[in-house]
Parts: C-alpha cells; structure tokens; sequence
C-alpha cells in the first residue's frame, strides 16, 4: 500500500512537472514573439483586463474545488452540484462585466480600447467553467495525465492563433483570441476524455456540507488575489500603461517559474495529505518529505532565474524589454518565498483547517498594503521591492501558523528547508562570477556557462551530503523511484 501511494505521487510529480514543463515551453514560444511585435501600450490594456478577470475567475470556483479535493470520497452528486454552480455563477459574473466594462476602460484612461477587448476576454472564465469539475476529479484520483494533454495541446493550437494574429496587426485582440481558443480547446479535450457526464441534479445539502471548506479557502484566494493584482491596478493608474505593460511582462515570465513551481506542489501535494488528515504521524512525515523537495527543487530554480535574467531578456528581446529585467529578478526572488508559503497553505487546506488560510492571508495583506504606502513614491522598482520583503515576512508566519495546526513545530521545518538554502547559495557563487567576469559572452553561451556553473556544485554537494530527496529523484528518473540506496 505504501510502495503503490509513493509510486502514484511519483507519476503525479511526473505528469504535473510535464505538464509544466510542456505547457512553458509553449508559452513561451507564443510570449516571445507577442513580446517582440506588440508595445507595451498593448500589453498594458491586456493587463488590466487581467486584474478584472482573475477576481471574476476566483468567483466563479468559489473555492468549492478545493474543497473537493480536501473531501475523501466526494460524490458524483457533490461533483454535478458543483459544476452547476460554478456555470451559473459564472454566467451572472459575466454578465455584471459586460455591463462594468465602460468604467473599467475609464478607470485606466484607455480611451474606449478596453471596452470591446474585456468584453471578448471575459468569455474565457465562462468557458473555463465548464472544465474546472473534470479537472478537479482527476487531480482527486492523483490521474493527472490528460490535465497535461489538454494544456499542451490548447496551448499550441492557441499559440498559433495568437502569432498569426499578431503578425498580421491585430495588436491587443491577439492576445484575446490566443485566450479564447485556449478556455475552448482544453475544456473540449477534457470532456471528451474524462468519460465523466454530470447527473441532472442538484443538492443544496451537497453545497452547504461543501461550503465550510469552500468559503475558507474562497476567502483566502480572494485576498490572495486582491493583493496579487493590486500592483497592477497601481501601476496602470498611478503610473501609466506603458508602465504597467512592462510590470506585466516581467510578472509573467517571472510566473512561468513560480506558478509552475507553486501548482506543481500544490496540485502533486494536496491529495497526497489529505488523504492522511486523520493520521497525525503519517500526516507530519509526509510534511517533512514535502519540505526537503519543495526546497531542493525550488530554491535552485528560482535562484538561478535571478543569475540569468539578463541573459534571458537579451536573448529573447534584445534590449526591447530591459526596463522590465530589475522588476523580473524581484518577482523571481520573492517567488521563492511564495513557493515555500503555498505549500505551507497547502498542508492547512488538507488538514481541514481552511479558516486559518483566511488569518494567512489577512497577516499577509497587511504588509502589502503597508509595503505599498511606503514604497510607492520612490518609483515601480521599490514598489515591487517592497513584495519581496512582505513575502520573506508573510513566509515566517505562514510557518508558525503550520505548527500551531497541525502541531508540526517550526524548528524542524526551517532544518528540512536550510539546508538547501545554504546549497543554493554556495552554488550561486561560482555563477555569479561568471556573469561578472564573462558579461560579453553571447547571452545563449552565458546561460549556458551559468547553469552549468551551478547545477554542477549544486548537484555534487548534495551528492556528498547523502540527499535522500536527490537520491529519489534521480533514482526515479531511473525507474526506481523511493528505493533506498543499499
């Protein structure tokens, strides 16, 4: 039983780190060349689009998918109850911003644009509504497979539009379509594979029994989202748009690499642990097992993310985007904090204890805002500099809420995490030097010679210090994943 749950969240890892993986690189294909046809003008009216549609997005799953997953044998009932009120949500949802969206083209001084484009682009919450169930079920049953399919194969096939589009002048309305054609082509694959049908049913005793969880972790992503969209609301008001699309581009090559961290452990994570809510010690070694790989995958990632950035920028852009390098190293380096904080989030939501997400997230407001009034004068790079002392910040309580609810103390915890940390650093030494007394090498041959000038300290080191995690991560790479070394 033991060997046959290890080995199913090892191809749930392996499925959700594909999917990743996939889905970047194919995203990446797509922001490259937007990023090098359309302005920052045009990038700024999609961003704040975005702000709107990620609150109207959170509505619209009202945190009832969490909630499932957190549910040990969720019912075909909860499941058809669910995805009926998530589409009739989101209808109503949409329909209140069609009728918004002339004020919110007001709000950023967008001079009519917005308005036809956040009309369009609100669609995609609508037709993403209809898959959140079928996805939901299979990350419940660790099958994680056509997840990554449908992701790979909408990304591609929206990428496409979007580049054509973008090639033949449609500015901004690229974007908006590439969005559209993505919600339609994954949601369409997963229906048609799921060989799931929602029964003609609906139980309010289902989504009441759901709701305890649900609004405790809906209240939670509502302030999480508030605050992570509330940089870009500033910047495209009290700043401009120009301004906003390069904070846009920044925050969204810096989340290629944190989210993908972040929903990788998230969604590998969550149904392991809550499938063990009820065995204490069972529960604490499993927390102990996630700290070592979050921090050994983690840390090194997005630490390296910040060596290279230049490098990246320049290769893909040449000097188009340089205003936004300073602002992508931030985001990268406070993504390591918001990695290590969502799967502490993660660890309360499968324990059950979803009201202490909203005190996370409270604590955790609160030093935005007041990161926000003390930077914002001093200018964009400030502002997001102040994210990165409110996540180091947020991240050291978020640990000590963990202990006090599942009773996991804290000292432990940063010894699971530290160690990887001091390795990381050590690694970034010699890649440092590099970059500083190598910087005219081509930026392909000087990312290049800085991967390799970390991952080879960086992997020898762990290998002399016996890395258990390292051990299974290799040894799974091998086919033999979890098996002790003799």
């Amino acid at each position: 039983m033991g060997d046959d749950l290890k080995l199913k969240t090892a191809r749930t890892l392996k499925w959700n780190t594909l999917d990743r993986l996939s889905s970047q690189v194919l995203y990446a294909v797509t922001g490259i060349v937007l990023a090098n046809v359309l302005t920052k003008h045009e990038f700024g009216l999609v961003g704040a689009v975005l702000v709107f549609q990620a609150f109207a997005s959170l509505f619209v799953d009202s945190g009832f998918s969490g909630a499932l997953i957190q549910r040990k044998q969720p019912t075909d009932t909860d499941y058809s109850t669910v995805l009926y009120f998530n589409l009739g949500v989101s209808v109503l949802i949409y329909c209140l911003l069609w009728v918004c969206a002339p004020l919110i083209d007001s709000i950023f001084n967008a001079g009519g644009e917005l308005v036809p484009l956040a009309r369009v682009m609100f669609l995609t919450f609508v037709i993403n509504a209809t898959a959140i169930v079928q996805t939901n079920r299979l990350m419940k049953q660790m099958d994680v497979r056509m997840i990554a399919v449908s992701n790979a194969v909408g990304l591609a096939v929206s990428g496409a539009v979007g580049i054509v589009l973008a090639l033949k002048g449609y500015g901004a309305w690229s974007i908006v379509w590439q969005s559209i054609v993505l919600a339609v082509v994954k949601s369409a694959l997963l229906w048609a594979t799921s060989h799931w049908v929602p029964r003609a049913t609906f139980s309010m005793a289902s989504l009441r029994s759901i709701f305890a969880v649900g609004a405790g972790i809906m209240t939670s992503s509502f302030l999480n989202t508030v605050f992570q969209n509330i940089y870009s609301f500033i910047i495209g008001t009290y700043y401009n748009l120009a301004h906003l699309g390069c904070y846009t581009q920044a925050d969204k090559w810096s989340k290629m690499g944190v989210t993908s961290l972040s929903q990788t452990v998230t969604a590998s994570f969550l149904p392991l642990l809550s499938g063990c809510q009820d065995d204490r010690v069972r529960f604490h070694r499993m927390m102990a097992k996630t700290h070592r790989f979050t921090a050994y995958v983690a840390l090194p990632c997005l630490l390296l993310l910040v060596l290279v950035a230049e490098a990246v920028f320049h290769l893909l852009f040449g000097t188009k985007w340089d205003d936004a390098i300073l602002l992508f190293q931030l985001l990268a380096a406070r993504g390591i904090f918001v990695v290590l904080t969502s799967l502490y989030t993660t660890q309360i939501t499968a324990i059950g204890a979803a009201r202490k997400l909203v005190e996370s997230e409270v604590v955790k407001d609160v030093l935005t805002v007041a990161a926000i009034v003390i930077t914002i004068p001093f200018g964009i790079e400030w502002l997001v500099g102040g994210q990165v002392i409110a996540a180091a910040v947020s991240f050291i309580y978020s640990q000590w809420l963990v202990a006090r609810v599942t009773g996991y103390r804290v000292l432990p915890m940063l010894g699971e995490i530290a160690p990887y940390a001091v390795i990381s650093l050590v690694s970034a030494i010699p890649a440092a030097m590099v970059l500083h007394y190598a910087p005219s090498l081509s930026p392909l041959l000087l990312i290049a010679v800085q991967t390799l000038a970390f991952a080879i300290p960086y992997l020898a080191i762990n290998a002399l210090l016996r890395s258990k995690i390292q051990h299974d991560v290799l040894a799974y790479a091998l086919g033999r994943f979890f098996r002790s070394p003799k």
